[in-house]
């Protein structure tokens, strides 16, 4: 009678360890399942085009085509890569010059406030690093001599590159129903390093602008799809 006491208090110890370890198993994965939800990112894509810029086409001599790709990346932070083609004229104090050719950027959005109900409303801040890299033809270019006279020089294509950072300041709004957003951007910037012909600062550069400045502000008014 002993052993057999002996033999089933031994065998009950046994399948109480064995649960135990069984449930610490299933407590490790499901911490280990919740975790990696957390982190794990689901893609995400809006694709946009800007329709302010595209419906200047005919009005003006810019010509420009841009849009953009974004993904939300964390709860507040969406990720963006603007690409784009951009031809212009600059005929101003004797200068008669045009340009084209393509830009990119890339940078991060912070949604500042956002709709409790869509995430992807709201307004936003963020930055971004640009690069052109262009044609340019100089059809005219005033010299002064020193006698108080001026006289005009040309000179043939050439290949130009510039670089950029600006700011983003903007917001986007959902129409009800649909995957559609509208979203309109103020872009302040400001011209790090470009190349230059003959030591001629450009008169202009695709995707930043006209002039020799340095300080630029540019707007984006986009219509967006969410995939």
């Amino acid at each position: 009678m002993k052993r057999e006491l002996l033999f089933i208090s031994i065998f009950s110890l046994g399948l109480i360890s064995a649960q135990q370890k069984v449930e610490k198993k299933e407590a490790i994965k499901g911490d280990s399942a919740q975790t990696v939800s957390v982190k794990k990112y689901h893609p995400n894509f809006t694709i946009g085009i800007d329709v302010l810029h595209l419906g200047a086409i005919p009005f003006g001599n810019q010509k420009m085509i841009q849009g953009y790709i974004s993904t939300r990346f964390r709860d507040k932070i969406h990720l963006v890569a603007d690409i784009g083609f951009d031809k212009n004229k600059y005929q101003k104090n004797g200068y008669d010059a045009e340009a084209d050719g393509f830009f990119i950027k890339a940078g991060a959005l912070y949604m500042m406030a956002s709709d409790p109900e869509n995430h992807d409303n709201g307004f936003y801040v963020g930055g971004k690093l640009a690069a052109s890299l262009y044609n340019q033809t100089y059809h005219s270019v005033p010299i002064r001599w020193i006698q108080g006279q001026d006289s005009y020089t040309s000179f043939p294509k050439s290949s130009q590159s510039a670089y950029w950072i600006e700011a983003a300041i903007g917001g986007r709004i959902q129409l009800q129903g649909t995957r559609i957003f509208i979203d309109a951007q103020v872009q302040p910037k400001y011209l790090m390093y470009t190349t230059k012909q003959e030591e001629i600062v450009p008169m202009i550069i695709p995707g930043f602008g006209k002039n020799a400045n340095k300080f630029k502000l540019g707007f984006m008014w986009s219509v967006a799809y969410q995939f």
